[in-house]
């Protein structure tokens, strides 16, 4: 029996990847809402008791394992304890991750042990509606018009924190891991339901792995792993692993055989506001998101990671930065702050290089710059009459909103997808409405912060 009509609860890595997931479920009609910390049942039965899915915004991209054992898993417990049918881990449908930073092996072992009577974990990368697509276990993204292998992806073979340099997901997480996985191939999720199942037995029986991949290139794939999950989780409280593609998995299955979706329209247009951008964001697509704001009428401000980040000279900087950029939404103008403009820009080396200076790990320069971005976010909000931000970049938004004491998101708006336009709750009336749109760096068309700008005149499921 689902308990008072809740469907799911996911926990996402970083942030923009759990406005991704939010989104997914919203657009099929899901009454949706992502927490920044676990919500207790009370709070739901008080606050938000029309809500079918639960959603938690998390950091856990940029964790080592240490960190993931003391910090991540007992909000896992916590999800848990919310006794949805559903606990699905969240993460970069490009499967953004490392053995020394945001393990995905490590979250399998500390679910297996959450979760000691489940047989196995499904892990679901792929997810079409996104343009990704897993085939034999091997990764596939597609930018702009043509479709890339995970290792010769434009953005993520170069990406700062997790350069992905291989496409077999399950080579890629043996790294991780030494727990045995095993692959439902596209060939098997051609066949009857019945005989994927008979698969899946099989394997369970024969190899007795502790994950279990799934290969997805089309939505009817999606559909039957959502049947998959479903099956699955009547027996137990099942966790899943995987990218949005679960959400859009479940949404399909739930939508056709159990018919419990509940539609919330909207009535009301996005109209058009002033934006205040902010990026942290490395990636090329960032970057032509960047340039075609400057060329359309947004003022830019390049700012120095470093000497935000430096302690020895960090405040003073921020305070100059604060009183530009409160002057230059006091004028009117749309701006647009940001770190670095593309992979190969000087502030990246020179980022990294102070870090290794001072004895950091260069992998904390997310949060390091996330922190005081969203310190510069919330003093210009505090000193303005802004109604709606962007934050681009996952570690930069993770950590950045965190700053602003939000506790929960709704989205209110298609913008790109996997990067909605949301409003924030607060217990600070200032922040409480606040419209945020949360973009990782590989996503949204080039025309990205216009759009955010504009608004949209579309009704949507809210």
């Amino acid at each position: 029996m689902k308990p008072k009509g809740r469907l799911l609860s996911f926990y996402g890595d970083d942030f923009t990847g759990s406005t991704d997931a939010m989104e997914a479920l919203t657009n099929s009609g899901f009454k949706t809402v992502l927490f920044l910390e676990p919500p207790t049942k009370k709070m739901l039965d008080e606050r938000f008791p029309e809500v079918q899915c639960i959603g938690v915004a998390g950091v856990s991209r940029t964790m080592n394992p240490e960190q993931m054992e003391m910090e991540l898993k007992p909000i896992l417990e916590k999800i848990k304890e919310l006794g949805t049918p559903v606990n699905h881990y969240k993460i970069c449908s490009t499967f953004d991750s490392a053995p020394e930073v945001g393990s995905i092996g490590k979250v399998l072992e500390m679910i297996l042990e959450i979760n000691n009577a489940q047989p196995y974990v499904p892990i679901i990368a792929g997810a079409p509606p996104l343009n990704r697509y897993t085939v034999f276990g091997n990764h596939f993204a597609k930018v702009e018009n043509k479709i890339f292998r995970l290792d010769e992806h434009p953005v993520m073979s170069r990406h700062p924190i997790t350069p992905m340099q291989e496409a077999d997901l399950l080579k890629h997480l043996n790294k991780q891991t030494t727990k045995h996985l095993s692959l439902i191939n596209v060939n098997s999720l051609n066949e009857s339901a019945a005989e994927i199942r008979s698969s899946i037995n099989e394997i369970i029986e024969e190899e007795k792995p502790s994950g279990i991949m799934f290969d997805v290139l089309t939505d009817h794939h999606l559909t039957k792993i959502g049947s998959l999950i479903c099956e699955e989780s009547r027996k137990d409280n099942l966790f899943v692993i995987g990218s949005s593609g679960v959400e859009y998995a479940l949404s399909n299955y739930w939508n056709v055989h159990e018919k419990v979706k509940e539609r919330h329209p909207n009535e009301e247009s996005i109209k058009k506001e002033q934006v205040l951008v902010v990026s942290g964001s490395c990636s090329p697509i960032t970057s032509e998101q960047i340039k075609h704001g400057l060329k359309n009428g947004f003022a830019g401000l390049k700012i120095s990671p470093v000497k935000l980040i430096n302690t020895e000279v960090s405040i003073d900087y921020l305070n100059k930065l604060v009183k530009n950029v409160v002057n230059t939404i006091n004028e009117g103008k749309n701006l647009i702050i940001y770190s670095a403009l593309g992979p190969e820009d000087s502030s990246i080396a020179e980022t990294r290089e102070y870090l290794t200076s001072i004895g950091e790990e260069t992998s904390k320069s997310g949060q390091l710059l996330g922190e005081k971005l969203g310190r510069l976010i919330k003093e210009t909000v505090e000193r303005t009459s802004l109604k709606r931000i962007t934050i681009a970049g996952g570690d930069t938004s993770s950590y950045s909103t965190l700053e602003m004491g939000i506790y929960a998101l709704e989205m209110i708006a298609r913008m790109a997808p996997g990067a909605p336009l949301c409003r924030s709750y607060s217990n600070n009336k200032r922040f409480n409405g606040l419209e945020i749109a949360l973009k990782g760096g590989q996503l949204g068309q080039v025309d990205y912060f216009s759009k955010v700008h504009q608004g949209s005149e579309e009704k949507i499921i809210n």
